[in-house]
């Protein structure tokens, strides 16, 4: 897997993953990538999805563990800074704040929420049972576009991601406008590998939105959305092969500019 990033990582700052990261530095390493990027979850208004992300107050620690790992790992591992941002109409001010006190290298933006409902938590997957699922994709998908138009990300995280408990969505019309706004905007979008650890066992997006997106010129960018060490590189070989049967370009990051 030369010359592969993974580009999209969690730490334990987000409450909700293992291992340090320099243990996912030393397993990207193991799994014969040339470079990684930290994506972890950024510090949110603190009303905002608090137990799910790291605070304000450790944006720094992050920043310098990060750079310790880049440190120590130079000229066997390409490692780069990044967040996985949040859109969430209202935040967007606090977004440009985080955003502008680091030189972050790439910037995932993530819509995890419709309304107060946090729709990936397994905690209230029974929400579903009461939602029409058109309805609630046509909803998500405002969102996303939003996200692209915000000017505040380089890529949109897992697409697809409110069919990660299996409720696939019944009209792909409001995926397809979404995809048409993210390349008029000229953002990339995160090939997620984390999907085909998930219920719907497949990766965000489904082969018919990445052949969609191939399509429209719209770039990808790989990334596992690991929570511990072993997840790293999760399934790229399998992410390639999909990839590159419908001619999508995969690409990097650095300092907010795109690369390959």
């Amino acid at each position: 897997m030369t010359a592969l990033f993974d580009s999209h990582l969690h730490t334990p700052l987000c409450g909700h993953a293992t291992g340090t990261p320099r243990e996912y530095a030393q397993a990207a390493l193991d799994a014969g990538l040339s470079g990684l990027c930290f994506t972890d979850h950024m510090p949110m208004p603190a009303w905002y999805d608090a137990p799910w992300r790291m605070r304000r107050d450790q944006l720094g620690e992050y920043v310098a563990a990060v750079q310790e790992v880049q440190a120590e790992f130079a000229g066997r591992l390409d490692v780069r800074l990044g967040l996985e941002g949040d859109f969430h109409p209202g935040t967007e001010r606090y977004v440009e704040e985080v955003l502008a006190a680091h030189p972050w290298d790439y910037v995932i933006g993530s819509v995890h929420y419709l309304g107060a409902w946090g729709f990936d938590n397994p905690e209230f997957m029974d929400e579903y049972d009461r939602r029409d699922r058109r309805g609630l994709y046509q909803a998500y998908y405002a969102l996303v576009e939003g996200a692209a138009r915000s000017g505040l990300f380089d890529s949109i995280g897992h697409l697809d991601l409110p069919k990660k408990f299996g409720h696939l969505d019944p009209d792909p019309v409001y995926a397809l406008h979404a995809l048409d706004v993210v390349a008029e905007c000229g953002l990339a979008l995160d090939f997620n590998t984390a999907g085909w650890r998930k219920p719907v066992a497949e990766a965000y997006p489904s082969p018919e939105l990445t052949r969609a997106a191939a399509e429209r010129g719209i770039p990808f960018v790989l990334g596992s959305d690991a929570h511990k060490p072993q997840e790293v590189g999760y399934h790229f070989t399998a992410a390639l092969k999909e990839l590159r049967d419908v001619g999508a370009r995969t690409v990097t990051y650095a300092g907010r500019v795109r690369r390959g």
